[in-house]
């Protein structure tokens, strides 16, 4: 029963997850007439304020002198916050800017990025089936890129960016929370002096729109904290093929909007684009579910087989053979 429990509330916890940052666009335009890169760096200084409040809560400090202590890993660390500062800016100007279908196309071609990046870069062996689903991804692009009449960079940029933070992620080896703090904390001091240099021309937002935009533009710590805590609790619950399933309710929600709530136009050659893409993440999936059946199924027979008696095992010793 404690075991249903603890997967009942995983699932809930990364639908919570995934739905938040699903529904992140409706959340950016309210913090107008702030530009991008004003949100960007408050969301930079007041997420390490929220994440440092919840690990003084928890009491979970001791790695942060481990971490001091590996110039290697902090150099990782650095790599990640550069390279999701990229990717927390552009999407922040694409959802204020009118791209948030394009927007969702990299998140949803990021699955493919990711393979791709691990076949190019960690030598990975592809199965067919998942060559198939690259190969179909490139040809969306492809169609996206003549119906655009140019390629789909938003979508690119978003998805080879975050792909490379998770490559990075997967090396520096940290949990949500630790890794979350030691990005905010690398990215604190030139977001805060862009803040103060903002506010010294007379160009920032946060003191002059009132108490209503300078608390939403505080809220941009909790909405960057919040999903993350969730996704922490849900990877520990439920299997990763069931977080791999989740993943695409972030994308089909931000596509959602991008139709119905902010009217983006969908032409013939995006709507084909995107039947090729979730063709390909169809594939991807199908594979997955039947990789994790037919290796679930080598383990019971594995543990079907009968163990040897002892008898069996002392006969087959070389010890125990009668000497001549």
């Amino acid at each position: 029963m404690k075991g249903t429990n603890e997967q009942r509330a995983g699932l809930l916890s990364g639908i919570g997850a995934y739905g938040l940052w699903g529904l992140v666009p409706l959340f950016w335009p309210l913090l107008k007439p702030a530009g991008a890169i004003e949100i960007l760096a408050h969301r930079m200084v007041w997420s390490l304020a929220v994440v440092g409040i919840a690990l003084l809560v928890l009491r979970r400090w001791s790695w942060i002198g481990e971490l001091i202590r590996q110039p290697r890993k902090l150099g990782l660390i650095a790599v990640a916050a550069a390279v999701i500062t990229v990717n927390w800016g552009l999407y922040i100007w694409s959802v204020n800017n009118g791209h948030v279908v394009e927007a969702s196309l990299g998140y949803f071609i990021n699955p493919l990025v990711t393979i791709a990046m691990g076949v190019l870069l960690l030598g990975e062996r592809l199965r067919p089936a998942q060559w198939v689903a690259v190969g179909t991804g490139v040809a969306a692009v492809l169609v996206l890129a003549i119906g655009y009449g140019q390629p789909p960079w938003i979508s690119l940029i978003l998805a080879f960016s975050f792909a490379t933070y998770g490559l990075v992620k997967k090396k520096v080896d940290m949990g949500g929370l630790e890794s979350l703090t030691a990005e905010t904390a690398v990215l604190f001091v030139p977001a805060l002096g862009y803040l103060l240099w903002l506010g010294a021309r007379g160009g920032s937002t946060f003191g002059s729109d009132g108490l209503g935009h300078a608390s939403l533009l505080a809220a941009t710590g909790v909405v960057t904290a919040t999903p993350l805590v969730l996704f922490g609790a849900a990877a520990i619950r439920v299997p990763l093929s069931t977080l791999g399933l989740l993943q695409y309710l972030a994308p089909v929600f931000q596509f959602v909007l991008g139709i119905l709530y902010f009217h983006e136009e969908m032409p013939p050659e995006r709507w084909a684009g995107f039947a090729l893409v979730w063709l390909a993440l169809t594939l991807l999936t199908w594979d997955a579910f039947r990789t994790v059946r037919r290796t679930r199924a080598q383990a019971l027979a594995l543990a079907a087989q009968p163990a040897p008696s002892a008898g069996d095992a002392a006969s087959s010793s070389p010890s125990a053979t009668p000497a001549r």
